[in-house]
């Protein structure tokens, strides 16, 4: 037999333990590598990549938003999105100022409700436009409950605000926004439990001198339930334009009207002097008659040049194309 053991030994209660115990813990390490940390507080959460479509959607909308505002105010508006990450509820409405103006925001057909929030440092300033005055610092200053005829004055906004907003969403589905209730307290709207996860959109807009914030919350339950249709919107990779493609844009594009803008930029001259201008007066133009002009194309320069005589008429010399900053970036990049 030699140094075998013999096949009828007895194990001892230790060495069975030391079997089971040894067995145990290698089972423990493979779980253990595959294991993935759950926050049962936190059962919403939602995929990372999915919160990075949700920044690509809302890009757009505060693109758009921009341009609404800045028509419907007559004043430039610039909107920049700040953030869009993952909060409860409660983490949600704290950070948010008092008094302020918080709507509840039905998101039809799905269950539940949203939350926008406008600063009062956007809303007066708005406000006094719309009433016919110019955003200074001073409205930006006022921090008190707005009045019923004044949130009456606001449903412009909103409905410019929920146009934009479906029709940024409309890529991954159909919503039909509408205001529910409005206060001014965040703590007096109580949509959701303190611990439901909600997903938070911060925005940056600046209309003139005065710059406010508009929050909105969407709970986090309506994003997963939408995960299908954002999977099959953006995963799908853009290829390369064929020229079959490119044929049938520029048929499409062939009939289009475009603007044709020689422009002399030169000096500038006060209202009160061109109003007084009589004939006689001679206008310096502050102008070298060597220095090319510039040909914009639907307000857009593209092209430098002369103005020349083509027979009876006058007729612009095209000698320098003008690249954008895009097309710079882009030519230096490839």
């Amino acid at each position: 037999m030699g140094g075998r053991m013999p096949l009828d030994r007895v194990l001892s209660q230790e060495e069975i333990d030391n079997v089971f115990r040894n067995r145990r813990d290698a089972v423990g390490e493979e779980v253990s590598k595959k294991a993935l940390a759950y926050d049962f507080r936190r059962p919403d959460r939602i995929a990372k990549d999915q919160l990075r479509a949700i920044h690509m959607l809302h890009e757009n909308f505060a693109c758009s938003l921009a341009s609404s505002l800045s028509a419907y105010l007559r004043a430039y508006a610039i909107v920049n999105l700040v953030s869009v990450e993952q909060l409860s509820f409660m983490e949600f409405t704290q950070g948010l100022p008092s008094p302020t103006v918080i709507s509840a925001l039905a998101m039809r057909p799905y269950e539940g409700s949203a939350v926008m929030e406008l600063n009062p440092s956007l809303v007066f300033p708005i406000i006094e436009i719309l009433l016919g005055g110019t955003a200074h610092g001073a409205s930006a200053k006022l921090e008190r409950e707005i009045t019923e005829i004044e949130q009456s004055i606001l449903e412009g906004i909103y409905r410019i605000i929920l146009n934009d907003m479906r029709e940024a969403w409309l890529p991954i589905t159909a919503l039909d926004l509408e205001i529910e209730t409005t206060e001014t307290e965040p703590q007096m709207l109580q949509l959701l439990a303190p611990n439901e996860a909600v997903v938070a959109i911060s925005m940056e807009v600046r209309i003139g001198e005065c710059v406010g914030m508009m929050n909105i919350g969407i709970p986090s339950i309506i994003i997963k339930m939408l995960r299908q249709k954002f999977d099959q919107q953006w995963s799908v990779r853009k290829t390369e334009s064929t020229r079959i493609d490119r044929e049938r844009i520029l048929k499409l594009v062939h009939r289009a009207v475009v603007h044709l803008d020689a422009r002399l930029e030169g000096t500038t001259l006060p209202t009160k002097e061109l109003l007084e201008l009589a004939p006689g007066d001679v206008l310096t133009l502050d102008f070298p008659i060597e220095r090319p002009l510039q040909l914009q194309i639907n307000g857009v320069v593209k092209f430098r040049g002369h103005i020349v005589a083509s027979g009876r008429k006058r007729s612009f010399h095209c000698e320098e194309f003008v690249r954008s900053a895009v097309e710079e970036t882009a030519g230096a990049a490839s």
